[in-house]
């Protein structure tokens, strides 16, 4: 068996050191783009020290700061010249508006448009490799509505960390959709996935009603090693090519929302997000 090059974002807690660890054991080459290099390279000690794969490689990458996403991408091509599978698994929710330093704000630039940028400018490498690109969404997709992209980043409607957040889930299914469309041709294949309610750290620090409703959910949460079953499933699984473009849950195909079928929508995105990265 070929060994994979895998590129996988936020992966130093949660479902993403799981996916990272349940890869390493299939004896992928990770590459770990992380935001906090001290716990990557914990994280880069741990999977070797449990796995023995010591093809494991940290790159700095802050998925909401464009800037840092360019750099990372220049310090990936230097490396490879194809990758296989590119996880885009990082992603955050936070309860005030905030502007990153490029001036996005920061739900729409950490859970999409950074991903978006590292996604096309790492391209040519992932026609390379045949890449398979899975998206990290959530059922909370479920929750926004396709006019809500007029006003993406909050510029004129009171911002909700809830609203912000299903907002950008849904952004995650219809760039998957158009990375099909347009990449299918090329050899790529892209899936999305709920992975479950998961416990993790993730959201920490939230208050008022998102705090309520992650409390409440507690007792039907389950591990962050359940929740990245998904993911490792898409990641690893031979012979899932018919499903390209799909929604899973649980290793399934799943259905998704009428919001996320809505192609002129997916297409508004689709050039937003180009004009706003550059790409």
């Amino acid at each position: 068996m070929s060994i994979k090059t895998t590129l996988i974002t936020g992966a130093t807690s949660g479902i993403g050191k799981e996916t990272a660890l349940a890869l390493a054991k299939k004896d992928h080459a990770l590459y770990l783009l992380v935001r906090n290099t001290v716990k990557g390279e914990q994280l880069k000690d741990e999977i070797i020290g449990q796995t023995g794969n010591r093809s494991v490689y940290v790159i700095p990458c802050d998925l909401s700061e464009l800037e840092s996403v360019r750099t990372a991408v220049s310090s990936i091509v230097k490396k490879l010249t194809a990758i296989n599978v590119l996880i885009n698994n990082a992603g955050g929710i936070f309860d005030q508006h905030q502007k990153t330093s490029e001036g996005f704000e920061k739900t729409f630039a950490t859970n999409h448009l950074g991903h978006f940028l590292l996604t096309m400018s790492l391209m040519p490498l992932l026609v390379n490799g045949q890449a398979r690109i899975i998206n990290v969404s959530s059922a909370a997709h479920r929750l926004a509505k396709p006019e809500w992209l007029n006003d993406a980043q909050f510029e004129h409607k009171e911002y909700s960390e809830i609203r912000a957040y299903a907002l950008s889930k849904l952004f995650n299914i219809y760039f998957t959709k158009s990375l099909v469309d347009k990449y299918g041709a090329q050899g790529i294949t892209s899936y999305v996935l709920h992975p479950g309610v998961v416990y993790t750290n993730f959201g920490e620090g939230l208050s008022g009603f998102s705090e309520l409703i992650k409390w409440l959910s507690r007792p039907f949460m389950i591990s962050p090693a359940k929740g990245a079953e998904t993911s490792i499933y898409l990641a690893s699984q031979q012979g899932i090519e018919q499903f390209t473009g799909q929604y899973f849950i649980k290793s399934k195909p799943a259905t998704m929302s009428s919001a996320a079928k809505d192609i002129e929508a997916r297409e508004r995105l689709w050039d937003m997000s180009k004009r706003l990265t550059g790409i």
